[in-house]
């Protein structure tokens, strides 16, 4: 096949891609990119390793009829190999069954979004498309990585805007700012990704200019190493969860000292005389004062005190972290964070004001493009249930059960069959003991895979998936102006097919052909969606080049139609010309929208509710004595790619490092490098120890992503191998209002691994056995004959 050099895009960066016969041979990064991710390199060596998914394969046991049984052994037994056509026969027969006897309710889809960066080879989209063909699905709502902030924003600020874009970009802050105040920081790690792509990683050097103009930058975490990478930072350490409380005492403190600004509040704001109440304790008795913080949080008084002086004598940035929403009671420090900044009067000025994110992904502060790039359409879904995605255990585990929901009661639908498409919830959700309980209900899992991650483990049926690298794509994201012709570099692993070919089949065998592809192959999609970005494009002013100009250049640079934003800037400056999106129209210090709702873990402004599970938890905090955090890994994204090379790097002993301050980890007697076992009441897992002086005492930090790796596969219990802290984390909602993770209000206790440590087995792929093989052996007695199609 010779030698071929393409660019290509990750949600982790632009690469050039090099592939010799066939082989890929060479990830650099584009020469674009001024401060790219290592993580691309760890697509060698894995995207045509031994952890792909050959072929299609089915789980003996269910095809010998084990189903939805606590018996089931998902995760625990060989699969079946067998050609497409039979796969895909029973995928069709097993969709058909359940929507017939049960209804399309009882079809969850439960895919995330993060698959690829490919604007036509979206996961996430494809599979909604082609269940919407077939009479729809359960689908979920909200995000993990801020579901709680998703919901409260639009009570109080009218959007979700500068929390997913429309952030004040960075040339205002780098001009305006002069002190940035970040909460929950700015972690380099997380600036390497971004949802549709990422072209230039910019991010550290705006921070550097800010600084170099003259900006105070404060990060204020229990983790010194949650900001910037190269940027002079200041640290405000303070315990896990008490953000809130420090917000609400800072407010106080400007209250009190006559430095709110009562014009602003005056003109763009209701609710302020009820909140001033609360926080000055005329309401409850309880002065929300920098004393009554200072025992909460572990920050002195004083700094508060002179911290809330500073912040209204100077243009004031304050920054919120994704992490912050994601503990017990989340929507309480984003409600604050907006009560503080209007206090301060400084919302829509340039630098000034608030965003939430910023770093938590490269593309918060950078300029959108002013239009919007075109996606597949998902069609419409006719099934009206749907849960907020972090209640996925919950719905598996209780049919017919009700939940409150932002103000309405729901009900669980009863799922007999779950389709999975990109995501892997054996990393993303809480409790996986739990989960692994949940996914037991189900009738069938399918799943549409790369690699064997639990997630394919745990399935009944694997389709066998490309990567990025071995089929056609676009990659347009909102926040770049490169567009990127993502050319297949290399063939199909195996028998791997794209996604839109599985469906197109499948489609096929269901009757609605015609309604999944509209007479399109996937490379005249390709097109048609380019030509939809030209005319999107267009009507902002912004030139493309032709279709097969732009694909035999590989790529090409637009010129922006939006520069520069500033975050409610033509709110501030005209509020009746444009008023937010909310009852009042203005900011919603207090909401009695979200005061009607009757929530006592979520009233009408933001207040503080003690945390169910932190260090000021004393009888808890007895028996587990470190608050755990769970961030963004720095070596890959979420889960993916953890058996690259990059990631494989930086585990010690094998497995996930667990962060642990060296004054802990000596009363412990654990030393640099060795196996330790975390656990709480919910689980337990081993990490290899970290000694670090950059957490306070009494936090611990076990990144996310590692491959789930139980030690008993396929039993709710038992000790996880590999350092993957969803095992531990609660699988517990926000408050009503969201329903969203609390991964971040964990405590959990250490100590050294003692005994024979088992190995690590989440890079072994599981047994397979072809189905010749498998219907003459001494199983093929229990085969269902029903379930195959001949």
């Amino acid at each position: 096949m010779g030698t071929a050099t393409l660019l290509t895009t990750m949600h982790w960066g632009t690469y050039e891609i090099r592939a010799e016969n066939g082989r890929l041979v060479g990830v650099e990064p584009w020469s674009g990119d001024p401060d790219p991710s290592p993580i691309g390199r760890s697509m060698l060596g894995t995207v045509q390793g031994e952890l792909r998914v050959a072929r299609p394969a089915i789980r003996r046991g269910w095809l010998g009829g084990d189903r939805s049984s606590p018996a089931s052994r998902r995760s625990d037994e060989p699969f079946v190999e067998v050609s497409w056509e039979i796969a895909l026969d029973i995928v069709a027969a097993e969709l058909e069954r359940v929507r017939s006897t049960h209804g399309n309710s009882a079809i969850y889809a439960g895919s995330y979004g993060w698959a690829s960066a490919g604007r036509f080879h979206h996961a996430q989209g494809q599979v909604h498309r082609f269940l919407n063909t077939i009479g729809g699905y359960t689908g979920s709502v909200l995000s993990y990585s801020y579901g709680a902030a998703e919901m409260i924003l639009p009570h109080v600020l009218g959007s979700t805007d500068a929390l997913t874009g429309n952030h004040t970009t960075w040339d205002g802050i780098e001009e305006h700012a002069k002190l940035i105040v970040a909460f929950g920081g700015l972690p380099w790690r997380n600036t390497q990704v971004q949802g549709g792509g990422s072209a230039r990683h910019e991010a550290s050097a705006a921070l550097r200019n800010a600084v170099a103009n003259g900006a105070r930058l404060i990060n204020v975490s229990p983790v010194r190493d949650d900001a910037p990478r190269g940027v002079d930072t200041e640290w405000l350490p303070l315990r896990p969860n008490s953000d809130t409380a420090v917000m609400l005492a800072l407010c106080h403190a400007l209250i009190g000292k006559g430095l709110h600004d009562e014009a602003f509040l005056a003109r763009y704001c209701t609710g302020f005389v009820i909140v001033r109440a609360y926080l000055m304790g005329e309401s409850d008795g309880q002065p929300k004062d920098p004393a009554w913080a200072a025992k909460l949080s572990g920050v002195d008084a004083a700094t508060i005190e002179a911290l809330a002086g500073e912040m209204a004598a100077k243009r004031t940035m304050l920054m919120v972290s994704w992490s912050l929403q994601r503990a017990d009671h989340g929507e309480q420090p984003y409600w604050a964070a907006i009560t503080l900044a209007a206090l301060l009067g400084q919302i829509g000025l340039p630098g000034g004001g608030i965003g939430f994110g910023y770093s938590s992904t490269n593309g918060a502060g950078r300029p959108e493009m002013g239009f919007r790039w075109p996606s597949v359409p998902q069609g419409k879904n006719a099934v009206a249930h749907f849960i907020p995605v972090a209640r996925m255990a919950d719905m598996l585990l209780n049919p017919g059960g009700s939940f409150d929901f932002n103000g309405a009661a729901l009900t669980y639908p009863d799922i007999r069959l779950v389709y999975w498409a990109g995501g892997n919830p054996f990393h993303h959700h809480q409790d996986l003991n739990r989960l692994v309980e949940a996914w037991r209900r189900p009738e069938t899992v399918i799943v549409n895979e790369q690699f064997w991650t639990a997630t394919a483990r745990h399935a009944d049926i694997v389709l066998p998936v490309t990567t990025a690298l071995e089929r056609n794509d676009l990659a347009f994201s909102n926040r770049e102006n490169l567009i990127v012709a993502m050319k297949q570099a290399i063939e199909p692993f195996e028998e791997a097919r794209d996604d839109f070919a599985i469906f197109a089949d499948l489609a096929v065998r269901l009757g609605t052909s015609d309604a999944f592809t509209e007479g399109r192959g996937a490379d005249e999609w390709i097109r048609y969606l380019y030509g939809q970005a030209v005319e999107n494009a267009g009507a902002a002013g912004v030139k493309m080049p032709p279709f097969d100009r732009f694909w035999q250049d590989g790529h090409a640079e637009l010129a922006r139609s939006v520069t520069s934003q500033t975050f409610l800037g033509a709110f501030r400056a005209d509020p009746e010309r444009h008023p937010l999106a909310t009852p009042s129209g203005r900011i919603e210090l207090f909401s009695a929208t979200v005061e009607s709702f009757g929530y006592d873990d979520c009233p009408g402004h933001a207040v503080w509710r003690e945390p169910r599970e932190w260090l000021g938890n004393a009888g808890l905090a007895e028996n587990f004595p470190l608050h755990l955090l769970s961030p963004q890994p720095a070596d890959k994204l979420h889960s993916q790619y953890d058996h690259g090379s990059v990631s494989r790097a930086n585990k010690v002993a094998g497995r996930a490092p667990l962060l642990i301050n060296r004054e802990d980890a000596t009363a412990r007697g654990i030393v640099d490098g060795a196996v330790v076992k975390v656990f709480n009441d919910r689980g337990s897992c081993l990490a290899g120890a970290v000694l670090t002086d950059n957490l306070i005492p009494g936090v611990v930090q076990l990144p996310t992503g590692a491959w789930f790796d139980p030690a008993r596969p396929g039993e709710p219990e038992g000790l996880e191998k590999h350092g993957n802290p969803n095992v531990l984390t609660p699988d517990r909602g926000t408050s009503r209002l969201a329903q969203s993770p609390t991964c971040n209000s964990t405590l959990v206790q250490v100590s050294r691994f003692t005994g024979a440590v088992p190995p690590v087995t989440a890079f072994d792929p599981p047994a397979t056995m072809s189905l010749s093989d498998a219907s003459g052996s001494a199983g093929a007695k229990v085969f269902c004959k029903e379930t195959l199609p001949f």
